[in-house]
């Protein structure tokens, strides 16, 4: 019935594994756990070794780094049940019901997206507070925030997918590194017009990155980004190009370009500062887009 998907990189995902095993037994459901390690460190490797001796679970490590997109289809390819959940691995659930949820959600014909949430509170190491910060005011989105908007609020940290819709469409693997494979699947969902069902079952991300890592991911992202627009792959319901569009047309963006060169140290002093406006996060992206281009 169901196979429950999750590609690991430097995470212990033992306990996590352990959990929606013990759910997924609880429904009295046909399932699989697969987990393949896309080259993370040996002592993660280590650490996650007792998957392959757990029932239902079927645990593979790479001999080298596929990437996000390219690992998701090798899962998708391995699976064996007609209906696949996708599960980021430095996540945990926030109570028992979470398979059962996506079980009572099974559609043929939709999708399904459980939404982001994060600890109430602040990590205790200051260099992670910014990644909590942000997740807490820009990807925590309710349910009915998520709605107005089904396509542009999706991500791929935790998704049910009837195994025929994900066949046809797949991630892209030209997308290497961080970034916008979520965009451009949910942007191929609305154009085929597979829609996209929005319920209250969050996963909570645990695996926060410290400042300097999330701010090269989110340029690793942002080229990403750029690539897609070259390629005419994207439209204006993704707000960064939208704004980069509304830049160039009123002749502005080579200013915000000059601004972002002469302050950027000063910019990420203040996303470092205590509960930071986000705006200035905002700027930091647009003038880095406009750089990749300058």
């Amino acid at each position: 019935m169901l196979s429950i998907l999750i590609p690991i990189y430097n995470f212990n995902v033992v306990d996590f594994i352990k959990d929606l095993k013990n759910q997924a037994d609880s429904c009295g459901i046909e399932y699989e756990i697969l987990c393949i390690d896309d080259f993370s460190n040996d002592d993660i490797k280590k650490e996650n070794e007792e998957l392959g001796n757990m029932e239902y679970v079927f645990y593979e490590e790479l001999p080298k780094n596929i990437g996000r997109s390219k690992i998701r289809n090798k899962l998708a390819q391995k699976s064996q049940f007609p209906y696949l959940l996708f599960l980021d691995c430095d996540s945990k659930t926030v109570d028992k019901q979470f398979v059962k949820r996506y079980i009572n959600s099974i559609d043929p014909d939709k999708i399904t997206y459980g939404g982001r949430c994060y600890e109430s509170q602040a990590p205790k190491s200051t260099s992670e507070y910014f990644r909590w910060w942000y997740g807490m005011n820009r990807e925590t989105i309710s349910v009915a925030q998520r709605k107005k908007q089904p396509y542009h609020s999706f991500m791929t940290n935790n998704f049910l997918i009837p195994k025929t819709i994900f066949n046809a469409i797949k991630l892209d693997e030209q997308l290497v590194g961080y970034g916008h494979e979520d965009t451009l699947f949910g942007l191929e969902l609305k154009k085929r017009g597979i829609e996209i069902q929005h319920i209250d079952n969050p996963l909570c991300h645990i695996g926060l990155e410290n400042f300097e890592v999330y701010i090269a991911k989110t340029e690793e992202g942002i080229s990403n980004l750029k690539k897609l627009i070259d390629e005419n792959k994207i439209d204006d319901s993704v707000k960064l190009f939208r704004y980069y569009k509304l830049l160039k047309k009123i002749g502005v963006e080579k200013k915000i370009l000059n601004y972002y060169r002469k302050n950027k140290a000063l910019i990420l002093q203040k996303l470092q500062e205590k509960e930071p406006n986000l705006r200035w996060f905002n700027l930091y992206k647009l003038g880095y887009l406009i750089s990749l281009y300058s």
